[in-house]
């Protein structure tokens, strides 16, 4: 079988815990170049998963025009989002992009014209879009077992580490963009539609360090079509919660775990006075994921999640952000562009185990 060859961009926690060590079994892919700024611990890493070969971030033009790699995969800051990814797509190599897609709308209709313009496909790193609970929950809603979806309430949080550059201004850090972009775009899918309204309130913690350039939480309520509303909470200064609940007309589902990729998602739904609960397998996100975007690569076809998903979250997060700066309600002008998430495009892999993290 023929494998996507992709380059690591950003060797940090996320791709050294999830990424790196989800490749291998997808056999469709590959990792065969490793781009950051600490060489040492690139070679350690390039030596324990077998990558042939390590880049500097000023030889990132060189590795693009090396022909080594076919994708990247770009797990940095934030802030450095868009121009990696314009570099790569101008220079015809697909891009799969860490939420979120980048820190304004100008940068990611940047991100999506380099795209369109080489070919190259353009991907927002939504990995639950290929983990079986979470399609199965949407499946459930469009079906009609909770009635009309009415209202969703949802709570990401934990504590983060105060060396976190999540938690950098400079970066566009924040639970907000971090943690609270899962939980917008579950509301979206459940709704089916975009948000065109919100309010919001936000705060950096009381005398906590962490907090000074980054609020602690945002709790965020946005209006969607036919009246429906949805309300999120993300905090970096409160304990492990991930979690949402759907009401509908009819009855109620809820999803908890619902989020992080170390555990497994379990649905509880309740209807007539009836509960049910059904757990999930776990499955390792990130080897779903990119087997997903490799199959898109491979066969031709544009991935779901491209970067007008990301797009969309991105206008309703700098909306959110806007309306809890100034205490006033934003308006959000996304265009439809929701994809329905479909059972055929999980991917369910086993965990692995197989990590360096250094």
């Amino acid at each position: 079988m023929k494998k996507v060859r992709y380059a690591v961009v950003g060797a940090g926690w996320i791709s050294q815990e999830a990424f790196m060590p989800s490749v291998d079994q997808t056999e469709n892919s590959v990792i065969t170049a490793i781009v950051t700024g600490n060489r040492a611990n690139a070679l350690k890493l390039a030596d324990f998963y077998g990558i042939e070969h390590v880049f500097g971030y000023e030889q990132y033009e060189e590795m693009l025009g090396s022909g080594v790699v076919d994708a990247v995969y770009i797990a940095l800051p934030n802030s450095l989002h868009a121009d990696f990814a314009i570099r790569a797509a101008n220079a015809g190599v697909h891009v799969l992009v860490e939420k979120p897609l980048a820190t304004s709308v100008a940068e990611c209709e940047a991100m999506i014209a380099a795209a369109d313009r080489s070919g190259a496909k353009l991907m927002t790193a939504y990995r639950l879009h290929y983990e079986p609970g979470t399609v199965e929950a949407l499946d459930t809603i469009r079906r009609g077992d909770i009635g009309d979806p009415r209202v969703f309430i949802s709570v990401f949080s934990f504590q983060s580490a105060e060396s976190n550059h999540r938690l950098k201004g400079e970066h566009w850090g924040g639970p907000l963009q971090d943690i609270g972009v899962y939980c917008l775009n579950a509301a979206r899918h459940v709704f089916s539609s975009e948000p065109y309204e919100v309010v919001a309130i936000g705060g950096h913690g009381h005398n906590d360090p962490r907090f000074a350039e980054v609020e602690e939480a945002i709790c965020a309520t946005l209006k969607f079509p036919g009246d429906r509303i949805a309300t999120f909470v993300a905090s970096f200064g409160a304990a492990p919660l991930d979690m949402y609940r759907v009401i509908g007309s009819k009855g109620e589902l809820e999803m908890s775990p619902g989020f992080r990729f170390e555990t497994a998602t379990r649905l509880r739904l309740t209807r007539d006075g009836q509960v049910t609960e059904r757990s999930f397998p776990q499955v390792d996100h990130f080897s779903g994921q990119v087997a997903y975007f490799s199959d898109c690569i491979l066969q031709g076809r544009s991935p779901d999640a491209d970067g007008r998903e990301g797009l969309a979250d991105v206008r309703a997060l700098l909306a959110i952000e806007a309306a809890a700066r100034t205490g006033q309600s934003q308006q959000i002008g996304s265009p439809p562009c929701l994809t329905q998430l479909s059972l055929s495009a999980v991917r369910a892999f086993p965990p692995v185990e197989r990590r360096l993290v250094l």
